[in-house]
């Protein structure tokens, strides 16, 4: 990429918009504020999971629900994040990251509204599978927007600010949790059904706050409009968002190389390894992940003995000290060091929790119940640093732009699968199995530590965008960049 006499950058194709968001945003710029309002999406999405986690008691009691009916309540939004993250990751590469975001804003609003005031189980499942749809639609395009207004290396890096999905996260956990404890000594105990109705209603606050400052600093991704030909438009987005100016000079005699959308492209190597590699541990981390986190109000009253005011105050430093800290940590080694030992580090350090809980069951006595909470803080902690942070950088730094978005839905799509099967037989497992579930539960981060061990696909430092092999596949006339090829996936390949 050349400079004028102005030092200003030539851009000549879409490799040259990528290599300026990946060089980072000049001083001044909105690129932190779009960050910052994909991250809010993100934050959306996990006070709606976390909503109903303390309070499903009080609404199978509420409706007169069955256990089977309860579990339905419980599935229905990651049931909504399956079709919502195929859908959303489609469109999200088909039509561009910005409508997309918008269009799963204003679902966030109506969905929590309804299901606020939902007179009747039906209309709260309903209402909890379209707040899982605008979920599954948000993941996609937020871990875009954070990849493509991202600079590759250092802080604030492309794996930085997709890891930082993490402890985004958790901090919502720790909002709804602390929401939920003020509102109860604020609305009346003689009407406990208020208390998840105003939780849940209370999502839509913060959907749209985001909707009203949207103008003003979001905008399509430059990287996806110049990989569909527009070098232009993208131009102007980086001079708008980015605080850089460059001056647009395609190639004499030639036009911006267009590449198009082919989604069968993901069951092609190499691509084709890649996903199956961050299915499988998205699938199996989900399962213990939900089985935890969504379970743990419920597993502190049977296995702990812990009333609902101290269900509350546990959750809330359990997310808020042990968990949100292991994100920040995640955060800072996703910049630093490669994927591949992180993630390999959390999922022992899950076995170890997740053993700990089934070797103690029911606790008896002071030490028995500071171990139990010291496997649910490993696992959290582990969780925050570990798959949590990393299952998030791999498929959004494993798929070039227009594939990222479907790439990153189907890795959801498999994330909603495993925790939508969990979360309709929780209530029958800790039914019948109580703490002996957690034998089922080590299943899944002893599964993790084999696949982490032997996958040699590790995501540190590289840019799908900037791959010859990749570019060769997509657009086989485009400029020849000199970026470095991937590490290998396994130790057989002799390439990705």
């Amino acid at each position: 990429m050349a400079q004028t006499k102005q030092d200003r950058p030539i851009v000549r194709d879409a490799d040259d918009i990528s290599a300026l968001v990946n060089a980072g945003p000049q001083a001044g710029s909105h690129a932190r504020m779009v960050v910052a309002l994909a991250l809010g999406g993100v934050f959306l999405d996990a006070y709606d999971l976390t909503t109903l986690s303390w309070g499903i008691s009080d609404v199978q009691a509420h409706f007169g629900l069955s256990a089977f009916q309860t579990g339905l309540v419980a599935a229905a939004l990651n049931a909504g994040t399956i079709v919502g993250s195929l859908v959303g990751g489609w469109l999200t590469d088909r039509i561009g990251r910005y409508a997309v975001f918008m269009a799963d804003m204003v679902c966030f609003v109506i969905a929590a509204l309804v299901a606020g005031f939902a007179p009747s189980a039906s209309i709260l499942i309903m209402a909890r599978f379209a707040m899982g749809f605008g979920v599954g639609m948000d993941l996609p395009v937020a871990m875009a927007f954070l990849s493509e207004f991202s600079k590759l290396e250092g802080r604030g890096s492309k794996a930085a600010h997709a890891a930082a999905w993490c402890p985004t996260w958790y901090a919502a956990s720790s909002a709804c949790f602390v929401i939920v404890f003020i509102l109860s000594y604020v609305l009346p105990v003689a009407h406990p059904d208020w208390l998840w109705r105003a939780s849940l209603a209370f999502g839509a606050v913060p959907a749209l706050v985001i909707i009203l400052v949207r103008g003003r600093y979001m905008s399509e991704s430059p990287v996806w409009i110049a990989r569909r030909g527009d070098l232009e438009r993208a131009a102007d987005i980086l001079r708008r968002s980015y605080g850089v100016n460059p001056v647009v000079c395609p190639a004499r005699g030639q036009k911006p190389a267009v590449v198009h959308t082919d989604p069968w492209r993901l069951v092609r190597q190499p691509l084709l390894r890649r996903g199956l590699i961050i299915a499988s541990m998205t699938l199996i981390s989900s399962m213990s992940y939900n089985i935890i986190i969504f379970g743990l109000p419920t597993l502190l009253v049977s296995i702990v003995h812990a009333n609902a005011a101290q269900v509350v105050v546990i959750s809330i430093i359990l997310n808020l000290v042990v968990a949100f800290p292991g994100g920040l940590l995640g955060v800072r080694l996703a910049r630093s060091f490669r994927s591949r030992p992180i993630i390999l580090a959390g999922y022992i350090l899950q076995v170890v929790g997740i053993g700990t809980l089934a070797l103690i069951g029911v606790p008896h006595g002071t030490v028995g119940v500071i171990a139990a909470l010291g496997g649910f803080a490993a696992f959290l902690f582990a969780q925050g640093f570990g798959p949590g942070c990393q299952l998030m950088v791999y498929p959004t730094l494993s798929y070039p732009t227009e594939l990222r978005g479907l790439g990153i839905g189907v890795a959801r799509l498999i994330s909603g699968i495993g925790g939508t099967l969990i979360l309709l037989f929780f209530p029958w497992m800790n039914t019948h199995l109580g703490p002996a579930m957690f034998w089922l539960v080590l299943l899944a981060p002893l599964a993790g530590v084999m696949i982490a061990f032997f996958s040699r696909w590790d995501v540190f430092g590289y840019d799908p965008d900037m791959d010859p092999a990749l570019r060769q596949q997509f657009v086989p006339a485009r400029r020849n960049t000199g970026a470095a090829a991937p590490e290998l996936l396994f130790s057989t390949d002799t390439r990705n």
